[in-house]
């Protein structure tokens, strides 16, 4: 799994646009394809947003939208908002194990030059994480004027 831009600048109130991609197809023989978005934010757990390429998990706001079938996925934020910031991932669900989303080391979140990565418990391509910073609210830059 593999997405762009791996850093996204955006300001409140602006669209915003990620890309995943899958090496191998996650389209099911149901007609599904197999892939969801997560949010991660310092020192929390992933959050689900996206499961089967389009489908909002409960609770997730409608500005957020996937799109996509087989290999190929978009993850779209209508209207960024300050409470979006953070570092999204892309997940294939259709193979066993599933990609797991883990990151390798603490991202320092007001450098977003400095990412991290994840891998798959299958030994797979590693995907990366893609971070979103918000202008005017940068997370994690306590100490640093």
């Amino acid at each position: 799994m593999t997405q762009t831009p791996l850093s996204l600048p955006v300001t409140p109130g602006e669209p915003a646009s990620l890309s995943c991609r899958a090496s191998q197809s996650v389209l099911h023989s149901d007609g599904k394809s197999y892939l969801n978005w997560y949010l991660q934010k310092p020192g929390q757990s992933p959050r689900a947003l996206i499961y089967e390429a389009s489908k909002r998990f409960s609770g997730v706001p409608d500005r957020f939208s996937g799109s996509g079938s087989g290999t190929d996925f978009t993850l779209k934020i209508s209207r960024v908002e300050a409470e979006d910031f953070g570092v999204y991932y892309c997940q294939q669900s259709l193979q066993s194990p599933p990609t797991v989303v883990q990151p390798q080391a603490q991202t320092s979140v007001h450098v977003t030059a400095q990412l991290p990565h994840t891998w798959c418990w299958s030994g797979e391509q590693a995907q990366q994480a893609l971070s979103v910073s918000v202008r005017g609210r940068p997370w994690g830059a306590q100490g640093h004027g």
